[in-house]
């Protein structure tokens, strides 16, 4: 992860609204499902559509991973609008192109609901056979497995409304700050952190939370003063909390987000990649884009595997 939104807003308050119930970890319904569980489902098309697939990429996916007629998709539910539980079932971005990529290539997407930090360990582990969670493209990633861009997206500071604590994205130093554990912007406050003691200035406070909507709900508590998360996330909690939060700056350290395969996948990663680019190409993607209401700035004319972070 590093890890916008026009959505249905009375479907999906639950996201926010019900977050309250279950602090610890989310539930279902919270937008958070049940981290460190797993859930799975099979959902429809992004624009409610069936796309067609394609024979020679479906040829290309590996036996063993298409035998059952699904894949096996590792991916943490608590991220709205990318990722998130609704009714108890997958929604949003990432599970709806996931659902497209899957037609395009005549198989089902089973996505199973698990712990941010533990879902590139389960690839390795064959847990999973793809991963879709709003994980940034990093060098650090690349040496462990493969990744295929689909969409790009930085980094966004949400405060209180009226940013009554006056935080700046360049100097949050002793201030306190929550964020979800394992994301890219754990790495991010680690930097900023040492900037600040190198400076002799205090230290940031820094709360790591398992769920993202546990992150957003630590801010409108007002537990912490500010939170960061991926610019669509932070995006999606500025309207779906109605005026209690707002973005500070401009988004910064913008990196594509990439779905994760084994190392050297080969004709699997080929045939990923040449899905998202055949949703791309015929305008699939960017309705999925729309009904999400991400910023189109940051759309991909081109999937890559493993592009140069």
């Amino acid at each position: 992860m590093a890890r916008g939104t026009q959505l249905k807003a009375i479907a999906l308050l639950p996201a926010f609204a019900l977050v309250g119930l279950t602090v610890a970890c989310g539930a279902g319904g919270s937008g958070a499902g049940n981290v460190g569980t797993s859930t799975s489902a099979s959902v429809g098309a992004g624009s409610g559509d069936a796309v067609a697939k394609d024979d020679a990429l479906a040829a290309m996916v590996p036996a063993d991973v298409k035998a059952d007629g699904k894949i096996v998709v590792g991916q943490d539910q608590s991220y709205p609008p990318n990722e998130f539980v609704d009714n108890g079932k997958p929604a949003g971005f990432d599970v709806d192109l996931g659902t497209a990529i899957g037609q395009v290539l005549g198989v089902q997407m089973d996505f199973q609901n698990a712990a941010f930090d533990g879902i590139i360990p389960g690839i390795g582990a064959k847990k999973y056979e793809l991963a879709m969670s709003s994980f940034s493209i990093t060098a650090e990633r690349l040496q462990t497995v493969d990744m295929i861009s689909y969409y790009s997206a930085g980094t966004s500071l949400a405060v209180l409304k009226g940013n009554p604590d006056g935080l700046k994205i360049d100097d949050l130093c002793g201030k306190k700050i929550a964020v979800q554990k394992g994301t890219t912007q754990v790495e991010d406050l680690d930097k900023k952190n040492a900037a600040c003691t190198g400076a002799g200035k205090p230290a940031i406070d820094i709360t790591q939370l398992q769920a993202q909507t546990d992150v957003n709900l630590a801010l409108t508590a007002k537990r912490v003063q500010g939170e960061l998360a991926d610019s669509p996330v932070i995006d999606y909690a500025v309207k779906q909390t109605n005026g209690q939060l707002e973005s500070v700056g401009a988004p910064y350290d913008t990196a594509p987000y990439g779905i994760v395969l084994p190392k050297n996948s080969g004709d699997y990663g080929k045939a990923v990649q040449g899905a998202i680019q055949k949703l791309i190409d015929s305008g699939e993607y960017k309705k999925i884009l729309d009904k999400w209401g991400l910023n189109a700035a940051g759309a991909v004319t081109k999937s890559e595997i493993n592009p140069a972070s």
